[in-house]
């Protein structure tokens, strides 16, 4: 799911994985002063030959291939005559500089989010609504909902699988309600998505063939944009969970309306049965988009516990200790990855945009 960053610091999303999870709207300069274009800041000492991958409109949500050689990701781009969000995949060494449109792999109608390679990279697996109507569904309006950001939860979404030729393969759910933001194990045996299935924003995970659906969490409010860790045995996940009377009254009306309000999340980490569940960041504001270090003792994340009016990635032991600031935008990078053999990362950045809304994909090499 893609969270985007608008005007007076207020928060909003691509929904999917970042959720889950729309279209950019960003404050263009984030309140800077003058648009300084910099792809690598000096302060960035583990990131190392920061290539840009995308060069116009919105991509996000970039997940690495097995054989650490291609990604898999969401975009819109009006010169790619899309209107919503849609699958595409790429080589890491494809340039799309001059405009080259990558392989489209969802059908090209409907919203998706959060795509992930299959074991062979040969097939992915993805959300759409496209099922549920051919046409964009709409975004709520937060004029409506007090100015307050809210992010939509629409039932029309289901899990797919398609080839990365754009064949669509196999649906793998079909229950009423929003079932989204899939993710597969490094071992390859396991899907874990959030589904509102029991009423709530919950985390589930199935076989790859859509098999032997558990539920793992069990918690009021919502988790999602989980991943599992290197060894396969525990998953990471961003939560938003309501506490007071007034705060879990606004979640279950918002929740009835199909929608959410993620401006304060935090970091969980259990194993990948549910069990030993534990809170790992307590920092405020929004943090998100977790994803493991290749040893599986840390996490890199997304926050802006720092400042409302930029987001940028932060480590953290999984222990909830030593929390380390690994990039410096002045407006928003998310969607950290790194590849399956540890050498290089892949993440979501609003930096080197000239002042634009554009959000593009980056990789670097990752430096210990």
């Amino acid at each position: 799911m893609k969270f985007k960053l608008i005007a007076l610091g207020v928060i909003s999303c691509f929904f999917g994985c970042k959720s889950s999870h729309q279209k950019a709207n960003y404050d263009a300069q984030s309140g800077a002063t003058k648009i300084v274009n910099t792809i690598h800041y000096s302060q960035e000492k583990h990131l190392k030959n920061i290539q840009q991958l995308t060069f116009g409109g919105d991509n996000a949500e970039a997940y690495w291939s097995f054989d650490n050689s291609k990604l898999v990701f969401q975009a819109t781009n009006k010169d790619w005559n899309l209107q919503c969000d849609q699958i595409f995949t790429m080589n890491i060494n494809e340039d799309l500089s001059k405009g080259k449109i990558p392989q489209l792999v969802s059908t090209g109608t409907g919203r998706t989010t959060c795509s992930y390679f299959l074991p062979g990279d040969s097939t992915i697996v993805y959300s759409s609504t496209h099922l549920a109507d051919k046409n964009c569904p709409p975004t709520p309006k937060k004029e409506d909902y007090g100015n307050k950001y809210i992010w939509p939860v629409y039932e029309g979404y289901d899990i797919f699988i398609a080839d990365t030729k754009g064949n669509q393969l196999k649906q793998l759910t079909f229950e009423n309600g929003y079932d989204a933001e899939p993710t597969v194990s490094p071992k390859g045996d396991k899907i874990v998505f959030t589904s509102t299935r029991t009423g709530d924003l919950e985390l589930f995970t199935m076989n790859i063939d859509g098999s032997n659906v558990q539920q793992i969490t069990h918690e009021l409010g919502y988790d999602g944009g989980a991943f599992f860790s290197p060894n396969g045995k525990q998953l990471i996940f961003r939560s938003s969970r309501p506490k007071t009377p007034e705060e879990i009254k606004e979640y279950k009306s918002l929740l009835k309306q199909g929608l959410v309000q993620p401006t304060h999340m935090e970091l969980y980490i259990c194993d990948v049965d549910g069990s030993n569940l534990r809170k790992i960041t307590n920092l405020g504001n929004a943090n998100w988009a977790p994803f493991f270090h290749p040893s599986g003792k840390k996490v890199i994340f997304s926050s802006n516990h720092k400042s409302k009016r930029s987001f940028n990635l932060f480590m953290i032991n999984v222990d909830g200790t030593g929390l380390e600031q690994i990039t410096f935008d002045k407006v928003f990078d998310a969607f950290p990855m790194f590849s399956p053999d540890g050498k290089k990362i892949v993440f979501s950045s609003n930096r080197n945009n000239n002042g634009t809304h554009d959000t593009n994909l980056f990789i670097a090499d990752w430096v210990e």
